[in-house]
């Protein structure tokens, strides 16, 4: 009888043991992941990325288009630089730009980087400088005899919607382009240069008004369109991201001072159609 009442005293110590250990290996295990969560909530908070998402015009060379399949361009080149000095993962976001507002502020974008116009909208946005001095322009075709803004009185015009072109040719406070723009036969706004495009070459328009870096990228490819002398406007292009979000802005401007003084950015625009006397991050 004592016998059988010490292995049963010792089968009830050794369950306790068992779930005594037990026990201690599940505390253990919770402990372990909250250090992890807690370390994973640091790392967010210290600001580190494993992505960097730029938003951007596709049909808006040399800043960003799509050739065989992929997205390239100036901005997306100095875009992934960028990523790779500080780690991240380049995720390329093609947009529409009427949108680009609620992508940048919903978060589905980091920044909108695509020859993106700083004038008049400096409190819209947190910005990088300028990075690129920019123009506005007309494109037409070489035999339609327009050689200045004289020459578009009575003519059909398209600008893109909701382009700096467009803001430039809505600028009620320059008498100069009222004049201008009310001497057309029609002003009509498109969804993008490439429909634009399409229709200077067929006839059906006269003239384009839009930046004087895309007209340069589309004049290499077609040598029959040709860039009017007279500029609409002059303007800057900065990088734009979500107001508040400096911290971000600060990493990527800084990386972009380090690519400018180490001669990078001058190998990316040797690439394009684009006047390195127009590029000025260091200025």
């Amino acid at each position: 009888m004592k016998k059988r009442l010490a292995l049963i005293m010792a089968g009830i110590m050794a369950v306790g043991c068992l779930v005594t250990g037990c026990g201690n290996g599940a505390k253990e295990t919770k402990a372990e992941t909250k250090a992890e969560t807690t370390a994973e909530a640091a790392t967010e908070a210290a600001g580190e990325k494993k992505t960097f998402t730029v938003g951007f015009d596709a049909s808006f060379p040399p800043y960003g288009y799509k050739q065989d399949g992929e997205y390239v361009g100036f901005d997306l080149d100095l875009a992934q630089e960028v990523c790779d000095r500080n780690g991240w993962e380049l995720v390329k976001m093609p947009i529409d730009w009427d949108a680009k507002d609620m992508e940048l502020n919903s978060g589905a974008i980091d920044c909108i980087w695509n020859g993106f116009t700083m004038n008049g909208r400096e409190d819209e946005y947190t910005w990088t400088e300028a990075y690129v001095d920019n123009t506005q322009v007309f494109v037409v075709n070489k035999d339609a005899g327009i050689t200045s803004f004289a020459d578009l009185a009575g003519k059909n015009v398209l600008v893109q919607a909701d382009s700096s072109a467009l803001a430039a040719l809505q600028d009620e406070e320059n008498e100069e382009i009222v004049k201008l723009v009310e001497s057309f036969a029609n002003f009509t706004e498109v969804p993008d240069y490439e429909s634009a495009l399409l229709e200077l070459e067929a006839g059906s328009a006269d003239a384009i008004a839009m930046d004087e870096g895309v007209a340069a990228a589309k004049q290499v490819q077609n040598e029959n369109i040709v860039i009017l002398d007279e500029i609409i406007s002059t303007e800057q292009y900065g990088i734009g991201f979500k107001l508040g979000n400096e911290a971000l802005r600060d990493q990527v401007w800084s990386t972009l001072l380090e690519m400018e003084a180490d001669g990078t950015v001058d190998k990316i625009v040797a690439k394009y159609p684009i006047d390195p006397e127009k590029i000025c991050i260091s200025k």
